[in-house]
């Protein structure tokens, strides 16, 4: 959506503006019928249900009424799939870890091979830590949710323990950390990228405050993807949602949709995401610590 045609050595690739160099051959065409030479498709993924729906209908969009038993039962055959034959991409924000069962799960998820790269900011790694050594979230219990004395130290503390060991991984191993999802992604091997903000506290060592170079990061990842599921955080959702492909050709020449989950308590992130040009995205509408555990308790 926020990108343009570029054709480099007889491959066209889509590419932000800020990457575009000089002499760079651009497809300038704007309409989209084929007349000038481009014809976008966008129904090469739907099935007959969509072609015959009528034009008036009730809640053709997923709102807070939508029963999700269909989504869910979809959401765990393609995690089972793609486990094995693909790539699964979480984007998350904090509140996953501001709850012992989601964080639970989200580790769990993590070890049995359902997560290839994670996505967040310094707040889910932050907050994450802060529970592995203090059990707390923003000073509150994990569990209880009872507020600890002076817990609202705590975050800034495990910032500190970081800064001064100058690495996560190094902190996690000198402290004695075992548990958590940033504990989960160092110990199975799988990557993570934190994006900053001007917001953020700390923030912690290996957070790419550079945005530009946190997109390139992200990207990365986001042309890997077979399966996206961006829980509980808006902006990164909308951000990776405009970079992720609609589709992807594997390996041996097939192509397949890359479905792309978002699961937020509001309809209004959802329609956030798919009017910013995010048209595949499926919305569970659900809070975060409900979705974790669900999802955990059917695929473990």
């Amino acid at each position: 959506m926020d990108g343009v045609l570029v054709l480099r050595d007889e491959t066209l690739e889509v590419v932000e503006h800020r990457r575009l160099k000089q002499g760079d051959p651009v497809v300038i065409g704007r309409t989209e019928n084929g007349e000038e030479g481009i014809y976008v498709h966008t129904e090469g993924f739907s099935g007959d249900e969509a072609a015959t729906a009528d034009k008036f209908s009730f809640r053709t969009r997923g709102t807070r009424e939508t029963p999700f038993s269909r989504s869910y039962d979809e959401l765990y055959q393609i995690l089972r799939h793609d486990r094995q034959h693909g790539a699964i991409v979480w984007v998350l924000g904090p509140a996953v870890a501001f709850d012992k069962d989601s964080r639970d799960a989200m580790q769990g998820l993590i070890e049995q091979g359902y997560c290839q790269a994670l996505l967040a900011g310094n707040a889910l790694a932050t907050h994450d830590l802060e529970a592995a050594h203090f059990r707390t979230g923003l000073g509150q219990d994990i569990y209880t949710q009872a507020l600890r004395p002076l817990g609202h130290y705590n975050h800034l503390d495990i910032i500190n323990e970081v800064r001064l060991r100058g690495s996560i991984s190094k902190t996690i191993a000198e402290l004695g950390l075992c548990d958590g999802i940033i504990c989960a992604c160092e110990k199975r091997g799988v990557p993570y990228v934190l994006a900053g903000s001007i917001r953020d506290d700390g923030p912690l060592p290996g957070v790419i405050t550079d945005s530009c170079q946190a997109q390139d990061a992200m990207r990365h990842y986001a042309r890997q993807a077979t399966t996206v599921i961006a829980l509980a955080t808006q902006l990164h959702s909308i951000a990776f949602g405009n970079m992720t492909p609609s589709y992807r050709v594997m390996a041996d020449g097939s192509v397949r949709p890359v479905f792309f989950y978002i699961v937020d308590m509001t309809e209004f992130s959802a329609d956030k995401l798919a009017n910013r040009g995010s048209a595949q995205a499926v919305a569970i509408l659900t809070n975060a610590q409900d979705f974790m555990v669900n999802l955990w308790h059917n695929l473990k």
